[in-house]
Protein backbone atom coordinates (compact mmCIF):
# COMPACT_ATOMS: atom_id res chain seq x y z
CA UNK A 1 0.00 0.00 0.00
CA UNK A 2 1.53 3.30 -0.59
CA UNK A 3 1.97 5.91 2.12
CA UNK A 4 0.66 9.74 1.14
CA UNK A 5 2.47 12.83 2.02
CA UNK A 6 1.39 14.31 5.17
CA UNK A 7 0.39 17.63 2.85
CA UNK A 8 -0.24 17.92 -0.94
CA UNK A 9 -1.28 21.06 -3.31
CA UNK A 10 -3.01 19.89 -6.18
CA UNK A 11 -3.39 23.57 -7.12
CA UNK A 12 -2.22 25.59 -8.30
CA UNK A 13 0.45 24.00 -10.06
CA UNK A 14 4.37 24.75 -10.48
CA UNK A 15 4.24 28.20 -12.37
CA UNK A 16 0.47 28.73 -13.14
CA UNK A 17 -0.66 32.18 -13.00
CA UNK A 18 -2.26 33.15 -9.94
CA UNK A 19 -5.03 35.47 -9.35
CA UNK A 20 -6.42 37.74 -6.29
CA UNK A 21 -7.06 36.15 -4.22
CA UNK A 22 -5.03 32.76 -4.70
CA UNK A 23 -7.03 29.62 -4.59
CA UNK A 24 -5.24 26.76 -3.18
CA UNK A 25 -6.77 23.22 -2.74
CA UNK A 26 -4.81 19.83 -1.68
CA UNK A 27 -4.87 16.80 0.81
CA UNK A 28 -3.55 16.66 4.31
CA UNK A 29 -3.22 16.35 7.73
CA UNK A 30 -2.03 17.57 10.58
CA UNK A 31 -1.44 17.52 14.42
CA UNK A 32 -5.29 18.03 15.24
CA UNK A 33 -6.25 18.46 11.50
CA UNK A 34 -4.87 22.09 11.38
CA UNK A 35 -2.05 23.27 9.27
CA UNK A 36 -0.86 26.62 7.51
CA UNK A 37 -1.00 28.45 3.90
CA UNK A 38 1.15 31.14 3.44
CA UNK A 39 1.84 33.21 -0.07
CA UNK A 40 5.30 34.81 -0.52
CA UNK A 41 6.35 37.38 -3.49
CA UNK A 42 9.77 36.66 -5.43
CA UNK A 43 12.06 38.90 -2.51
CA UNK A 44 10.67 36.19 0.57
CA UNK A 45 8.05 38.85 1.77
CA UNK A 46 4.95 37.04 3.02
CA UNK A 47 1.63 38.33 1.45
CA UNK A 48 -0.88 36.30 3.13
CA UNK A 49 -0.99 33.52 5.56
CA UNK A 50 -4.09 31.93 6.85
CA UNK A 51 -4.70 28.58 8.88
CA UNK A 52 -6.29 25.21 7.35
CA UNK A 53 -8.55 22.71 9.14
CA UNK A 54 -8.67 19.01 7.57
CA UNK A 55 -8.14 15.85 8.19
CA UNK A 56 -6.34 14.67 11.69
CA UNK A 57 -3.48 12.74 13.26
CA UNK A 58 -3.09 9.67 10.60
CA UNK A 59 -6.57 11.20 8.52
CA UNK A 60 -6.03 12.85 5.49
CA UNK A 61 -8.77 15.29 4.08
CA UNK A 62 -9.63 17.70 1.58
CA UNK A 63 -8.36 21.07 2.19
CA UNK A 64 -9.31 24.81 0.25
CA UNK A 65 -8.63 28.25 1.00
CA UNK A 66 -8.28 31.35 -0.44
CA UNK A 67 -5.66 33.63 0.55
CA UNK A 68 -6.42 37.51 -0.23
CA UNK A 69 -2.80 39.47 -1.26
CA UNK A 70 -3.85 42.87 -0.38
CA UNK A 71 -1.99 45.30 -2.82
CA UNK A 72 -0.20 44.04 -6.21
CA UNK A 73 2.50 41.44 -5.54
CA UNK A 74 6.27 43.47 -5.88
CA UNK A 75 7.51 40.67 -8.03
CA UNK A 76 5.95 38.90 -10.52
CA UNK A 77 7.60 35.37 -9.48
CA UNK A 78 6.37 33.93 -6.15
CA UNK A 79 5.00 30.79 -3.69
CA UNK A 80 2.87 29.20 -1.81
CA UNK A 81 3.54 27.25 0.87
CA UNK A 82 1.68 24.84 2.70
CA UNK A 83 2.87 23.34 6.42
CA UNK A 84 2.68 22.56 9.93
CA UNK A 85 4.13 25.33 12.64
CA UNK A 86 6.22 23.16 15.09
CA UNK A 87 5.14 23.19 18.39
CA UNK A 88 6.47 26.48 20.05
CA UNK A 89 10.25 26.92 20.17
CA UNK A 90 10.87 23.35 18.56
CA UNK A 91 12.51 24.35 14.93
CA UNK A 92 11.51 24.91 11.59
CA UNK A 93 7.96 24.31 9.98
CA UNK A 94 7.59 20.94 9.18
CA UNK A 95 6.18 18.97 5.99
CA UNK A 96 6.49 21.70 3.91
CA UNK A 97 5.18 22.08 0.25
CA UNK A 98 6.42 24.91 -1.57
CA UNK A 99 4.91 25.36 -5.08
CA UNK A 100 6.32 28.01 -7.49
CA UNK A 101 3.92 30.78 -8.99
CA UNK A 102 3.22 33.49 -11.34
CA UNK A 103 1.25 36.57 -10.10
CA UNK A 104 -1.06 37.71 -12.64
CA UNK A 105 -1.89 40.92 -11.45
CA UNK A 106 1.46 41.89 -11.24
CA UNK A 107 1.83 41.28 -14.57
CA UNK A 108 -1.13 43.34 -15.85
CA UNK A 109 -3.93 45.04 -13.43
CA UNK A 110 -6.63 43.99 -13.90
CA UNK A 111 -5.75 40.10 -14.65
CA UNK A 112 -8.55 38.69 -16.39
CA UNK A 113 -6.52 35.22 -17.67
CA UNK A 114 -3.99 34.34 -20.24
CA UNK A 115 -4.59 33.55 -23.98
CA UNK A 116 -2.09 30.86 -25.83
CA UNK A 117 0.47 31.66 -28.54
CA UNK A 118 2.01 28.96 -30.87
CA UNK A 119 4.87 30.66 -31.34
CA UNK A 120 6.07 30.62 -34.98
CA UNK A 121 9.54 31.17 -37.25
CA UNK A 122 10.53 34.55 -37.24
CA UNK A 123 8.45 35.34 -33.95
CA UNK A 124 10.36 37.35 -31.22
CA UNK A 125 8.94 38.64 -27.50
CA UNK A 126 9.14 42.38 -28.37
CA UNK A 127 6.83 41.31 -31.92
CA UNK A 128 4.58 38.90 -29.77
CA UNK A 129 4.11 41.71 -27.72
CA UNK A 130 3.26 44.47 -30.58
CA UNK A 131 0.69 41.97 -31.80
CA UNK A 132 -1.54 41.33 -28.60
CA UNK A 133 -0.59 44.45 -26.60
CA UNK A 134 0.27 47.55 -29.12
CA UNK A 135 3.20 47.82 -27.73
CA UNK A 136 7.09 45.87 -28.29
CA UNK A 137 7.86 47.15 -25.19
CA UNK A 138 5.47 45.23 -23.20
CA UNK A 139 7.56 42.11 -24.20
CA UNK A 140 8.90 41.46 -20.72
CA UNK A 141 5.25 41.00 -19.23
CA UNK A 142 5.14 37.67 -21.54
CA UNK A 143 8.39 36.62 -20.38
CA UNK A 144 7.52 37.17 -17.06
CA UNK A 145 4.45 34.63 -17.34
CA UNK A 146 6.06 31.95 -19.14
CA UNK A 147 9.42 31.86 -17.17
CA UNK A 148 8.92 28.23 -17.22
CA UNK A 149 9.20 28.09 -21.16
CA UNK A 150 12.10 30.75 -21.75
CA UNK A 151 15.34 30.54 -20.25
CA UNK A 152 16.09 33.61 -22.60
CA UNK A 153 14.26 36.18 -23.84
CA UNK A 154 16.28 36.19 -27.36
CA UNK A 155 15.75 32.47 -27.78
CA UNK A 156 12.25 31.52 -28.91
CA UNK A 157 11.68 28.76 -30.95
CA UNK A 158 9.04 27.27 -33.34
CA UNK A 159 6.31 25.50 -31.55
CA UNK A 160 6.50 26.96 -27.95
CA UNK A 161 3.41 28.09 -26.47
CA UNK A 162 3.47 31.00 -24.53
CA UNK A 163 0.67 32.15 -21.96
CA UNK A 164 -0.34 35.85 -23.16
CA UNK A 165 -1.58 37.62 -20.02
CA UNK A 166 -4.95 39.71 -20.60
Amino acid sequence: MPSFAPITIRQPQPYDIVDDPVAICGVGTGFEGVFSARVRDGNGAQLALTSISAGGLGIWGNYHATLPLGAIPATPNGTVEVFEFPPSGMGDELNKVTVPVIFGRALLDPYHGFAEYTVVAGDTLSGIAQHWYGDASQWPRIFAANTDEIADPNLIFPGQVFRIPQ
